[in-house]
This record gives structure tokens, sequence and C-alpha cells, in this order.
């Protein structure tokens, strides 16, 4: 698609139907940008008069990770949320500094940006992966124990019947499109997560950073193999897309701060894509392991000579030999 063609996002339309949940919204569109998540960051930072304000993932904040006074005379209030898309991103990043480049109609790349303040960062990017993924793909809901037990018979799990979904969550922060009829374990990269934070005073702006890939494109290079949105849902776009996702993102990050990610074990451990898959990890006392599950704060479980947990931040786990793509 020719760089001088825009797409009609439905800005307007997004903004009526967020507002009510985030008051004082803007949501703007961008022709181009080196990166949505850094224009926020930006933003946030020169709103609270500290150009070098330290920028920080969830899982490495601690209580110390808080600012002090908004300098310069600014109120808490000026942090407002934005929702910032670019129809074509030029320096994109992806986690530990990998690059995430799209092209225009090809890939949906956007940032939400909003003060967030939950009791515990833990499985954040897990609880938006999972947000984006029923958003895109909805299943039945599940079952909980006492629906089960009145509806089928002792052994069968509390789970709703259907085929394994095709949108899995690789640990921690990547959505997967997994090969139909789908295999444990084998899949395709079709987007990715970053969630970056900053101190604006007393307040903690939370961005998260979200690609997507739209179209069919071959991209040789693409580490994990490449997937597409309309191998899933055949002539979406990338409007279409964020139409479909955005509220529930906002919904997902209102949840989770109200209630953490431990509600959301049960719908995660559905689409997660490592469970019970042979796993590698750039942690010293767990180079290799089998993945098993998550915990209630969105560690990742992994049996090697004991069960060890595995906190997001600078690690990188993965699939073994037996399930890499």
């Amino acid at each position: 698609m020719s760089a001088n063609v825009h797409l009609q996002w439905g800005a307007e339309a997004l903004w009526q139907q967020l507002q009510p949940l985030l008051p004082g919204l803007s949501v703007e569109v961008l022709a181009r940008a080196e990166s949505t998540n850094t224009v926020l960051l930006e933003r946030a930072r020169l709103l609270g008069g500290a150009r070098d304000a330290p920028i920080s993932r969830p899982g490495e904040l601690d209580a110390a990770a808080i600012g002090g006074p908004t300098p310069l005379g600014r109120r808490d209030a000026d942090v407002q949320p934005c929702l910032l898309v670019a129809e074509q991103q030029t320096r994109g990043r992806g986690r530990m500094g990998r690059d995430w480049v799209s092209s225009v109609g090809a890939s949906l790349t956007f940032s939400l940006a909003l003060p967030l303040v939950p009791a515990d960062w833990s499985g954040l990017s897990l609880a938006v992966g999972l947000a984006l993924a029923e958003a895109l793909e909805p299943l039945p809901p599940l079952l909980d124990a006492e629906t089960a037990a009145d509806t089928a018979p002792a052994t069968a799990p509390a789970t709703a019947p259907g085929p394994a979904p095709r949108l899995q969550l690789k640990w921690p922060n990547d959505l997967w499109l997994v090969e139909e009829p789908a295999a444990p374990g084998r899949g395709r990269k079709l987007g990715g997560i970053l969630i970056e934070t900053v101190s604006v005073g007393h307040r903690r702006m939370c961005v998260v950073g979200v690609g997507l890939n739209v179209l069919p494109q071959a991209v040789p290079d693409f580490p994990h193999g490449y997937a597409s949105l309309q191998e899933l849902q055949p002539g979406i776009s990338a409007p279409a897309a964020l139409a479909r996702v955005a509220e529930a993102l906002v919904l997902a990050l209102l949840d989770f701060e109200a209630r953490g990610f431990a509600p959301l074990l049960p719908a995660y451990a559905r689409r997660d894509l490592l469970r019970d898959q042979a796993v590698t990890t750039t942690l010293a006392e767990v180079p290799a392991g089998v993945a098993d599950g998550v915990d209630e704060r969105g560690a990742l479980r992994v049996v090697s000579g004991g069960v060890h947990l595995v906190v997001s931040g600078e690690v990188s786990v993965r699939l073994g030999a037996a399930g890499s793509a």
C-alpha cells in the first residue's frame, strides 16, 4: 500500500466508545512515528518536568520508583490517557530491545497510555495478551467449578468444550498463531506487547504498546515464523482489528488494576503455548526444563530438578528443539 494512502481509523467512534471508561482520553493517529511507546513516554516526561525520568518495565518496579511532587507547578491531573496509533512505525521497540518495524496497512501498531495504580504489577503483560487474544478469537466461557459439577461428569475438566484456540500466548508477551489443527508448541508469531512505565509526580504512567501482523507478508528473517491476522480472520484490516481490541484492552487494564492477575489464571491456561513444552531460559540456574503453567502472579513455572519460578524482566524463554516453530 502506498505510504501516501491513509486508512480510515474511525478515531471519533473509538473516542466515543472509550472515553466513558477513561475520562479525559484522547485518540490520535500519526501517519509515521519512530515508536508510539517512545512518543507517549516522552510526553509523560515533559508533562512531569523531568526529561530524564527513568523508564521501567512492570517487573522491575518497586516503591522507590515513584517520584516526588510534580515539579514546575504541574498537577497530577495533567497525566491524561491517550490512544496513539501509527500507520507506519520506523523504530518500533520490542521486549529486550528487539526491533518491531511496521508498514502501512500490513501491521497494527498502537500504544495506550494511562495512569495505573495496581497493588501488584506482576502478570500485566499476560493480562494484556489474554485480552487481545479473547477479543480477536472469542472462546466459549469457562465453566466455574460449581457449574461444571452440575453439568458434566466428575472427571470432566471445568472448561467449556471445543477445539483448542489458535491464538495462544507465549510467556510473557507474545501472541502466536498455532497451526491448524492445533499442535502443542507449533506456531508462528502474530504479535507482541511492550509495557513501559514512567513516574509523573505521585502517579505512574503506564504505556502499553501493541504490534500485530495484519496482512500476509514474506518476512524471511522473522525469527519464529510470520503469522497474520488475515489467516484467522480473512479480510480484516488494521483499523478493524483496532476497533475489535481497543475496548477489551481498556477493560482488561482497569480490571487488572482492581484485581490483579490471579482471577485470569484459568483463562490464561487454555491459551498457554508453553505449558508442558520443553523450554530453555537465559537464567543460569534454570538453563532448561519443562514449562508447567504460571502462578497467581504470572511467573512461569519451570520444572528442572524441582519447580523454579521465572519472572519477567530481562529473561528470555524459548521453546526447546522439540517444540520450535
